[in-house]
């Protein structure tokens, strides 16, 4: 066994059926790496809360109870989901994002779920998502839709574009429809806004979509000379990247896109394609950033 298959796969806890439904995947995606799992959750407790008479001890005892019964209802479905499986879990205080973003430093995947309760509310409605997709040291899944858990038909999906963010998240791609046995779908999508009627008429939009063709062909050449347990379908579309990619996940298993996070909490970026497709996709989405594929 190798020293990164060691690595946990972590997944946070917050009591929601969403991060119950995030769990249960997580535990499926341990089994099929055969890697540990790690379930989290963190509430924020200072001794502020005491005011002079102890109400704050008395809170976070509430706090640790809750986190306690929260971990305990994870632990019973991933049990179920992974038996025999290498299975811990950990009830902290902190900040949740500073916690997952602590634990991602030492994990080879972070799962979230697609709606939070407790400390961990809002994990992919706004600035918490797009802070642990760009400072967590793994990739990160968020777990939305239809998770299609059944391997089968259902193709993983990736979004491939000219950037290098798209490399990393080709080779997640690939290996997650190996461990799959899942098709691949990769997408390329081009647009070319000309508003001029007349030099539209002259465009040759034929030779422009074979342009895109050869191109996402190159890019995906030596990824399936060294997959080739991997049937590939390539797809280039004009359109834009997040709504055809967003219209792919309806039958997909997995989404896979990259982003251009810089990899801490101080001057976020994230990719729009990246953040449309994790607030509208019907499936899991997987985002990868290029220096942790």
């Amino acid at each position: 066994m190798t020293a990164f298959s060691d690595r946990p796969v972590v997944v946070g806890i917050d009591g929601s059926a969403s991060a119950l439904d995030a769990a249960r995947w997580a535990a499926l995606e341990a089994r099929r790496r055969g890697a540990p799992l790690r379930l989290m959750t963190a509430y924020p407790w200072t001794r502020q809360f005491d005011g002079g008479v102890g109400l704050g001890e008395s809170h976070r005892s509430d706090l640790q109870k809750r986190a306690e019964r929260d971990l305990d209802a994870a632990r019973e479905v991933v049990e179920a989901a992974f038996p025999g499986g290498r299975i811990d879990s950990e009830g902290v205080v902190g900040s949740p994002v500073d916690v997952l973003v602590e634990e991602a430093a030492r994990a080879q995947l972070l799962v979230l779920g697609s709606r939070g309760r407790g400390g961990l509310t809002g994990l992919v409605l706004g600035s918490v998502a797009v802070a642990l997709s760009v400072a967590a040291a793994c990739p990160v899944v968020v777990v939305r839709g239809d998770t299609h858990e059944a391997t089968g038909p259902a193709p993983v999906v990736v979004g491939v574009d000219d950037s290098p963010s798209s490399e990393a998240a080709i080779a997640f791609a690939f290996a997650a429809a190996t461990s799959r046995g899942a098709p691949l779908v990769a997408v390329h999508t081009w647009l070319e806004h000309v508003y001029d009627a007349h030099v539209a008429a002259m465009i040759d939009w034929t030779a422009l979509r074979e342009q895109q063709r050869t191109k996402l062909a190159q890019r995906l050449a030596g990824w399936a000379e060294k997959h080739p347990e991997v049937s590939l379908t390539q797809v280039v579309e004009r359109d834009s990247a997040a709504h055809t990619l967003v219209e792919r996940s309806l039958d997909a298993q997995l989404v896979v896109v990259g982003s251009r996070g810089r990899g801490n909490l101080a001057g976020l970026v994230m990719g729009s394609v990246s953040h449309a497709v994790l607030q509208h996709a019907h499936c899991p989405v997987a985002v990868v950033r290029p220096e942790v594929g």
